[in-house]
């Protein structure tokens, strides 16, 4: 194959070229694909320190774990993914960028990660979860996208406590989420001895309201919270911004379809 490894796709997998480092994604086309959210938090939490273990909440495809993997010096880190067969798809990008060593994958539901690690046993922890609360909205009905993004099998809260049990004192928790939910991630996080410390809004232009928002919390962090410098996404003539092109490793701007 044109990639160099032998990997077995199935009906509706693609391969897709992230552009950087020569790193990899097989993604469903009738599945949940990634978005830019994955890609901003994983620019977000490049400064994670390295030989770090860091957990991965909700892996999906393993597009964060695996540009992290790229941008960090990080040690291990552990792709934690409830749905079986996005879970083989995710083992099999890893195996597809020579990660295994690096990049390990665990199929379970993260409210029984307690059971599985020990109590303060990661520096870091990354998620992109369900943006909708259960029960609102439009019903999809493809089970896999309605998990991806309804809160069915995994809430703010569900993250918050385990974020809380498994992280080392003094380390983070990293999170992309919607504006809208922020009063919700706070009051979880808080509750959770996670304290917000850095909170970015991202606007799709500079003259429209925030769409997403990213947040770092230390787990018994003093209550000290930096409003970062908006990150807006487009300009005006519908192409990248330059922070966009450098977040995305690119040198020419394309304009929004």
């Amino acid at each position: 194959m044109k990639w160099g490894i032998n990997i077995l796709l199935k009906e509706n997998e693609r391969i897709d070229d992230l552009e950087y480092k020569n790193l990899k994604i097989i993604q469903n086309k009738k599945g949940f694909c990634f978005g830019i959210d994955s890609v901003l938090l994983s620019d977000f939490a490049k400064e994670i320190k390295k030989d770090s273990k860091v957990l991965d909440l909700g892996t999906g495809t393993g597009i964060i774990s695996i540009l992290l993997c790229g941008k960090t010096n990080l040690k291990e880190i552990i792709g934690v993914e409830i749905q079986k067969d996005v879970y083989e798809m995710a083992q099999r990008s890893a195996k597809l960028n020579q990660l295994e060593n690096k990049f390990k994958l665990l199929n379970e539901d993260i409210k029984n990660l307690s059971k599985i690690f020990p109590t303060n046993s990661f520096d870091a922890i990354v998620t992109n979860p369900p943006y909708k609360k259960e029960n609102t909205g439009l019903k999809n009905e493809n089970k896999s996208l309605e998990i991806s993004r309804h809160e069915v099998m995994c809430s703010i809260n569900d993250i918050a406590i385990i974020s809380s049990k498994l992280l080392n004192n003094n380390c983070s928790l990293y999170m992309v989420h919607r504006p809208d939910r922020l009063i919700d991630i706070i009051e979880a996080l808080r509750k959770n001895n996670l304290e917000p410390k850095k909170i970015r809004f991202v606007y799709p232009k500079i003259n429209k309201a925030p769409n997403l928002v990213l947040i770092k919390a230390t787990k018994g962090g003093k209550p000290f919270l930096k409003i970062e410098n908006p990150l807006i996404v487009y300009k005006e003539d519908g192409t990248y911004t330059n922070e966009i092109l450098e977040i995305y490793n690119k040198k020419t701007n394309i304009r929004k379809i």
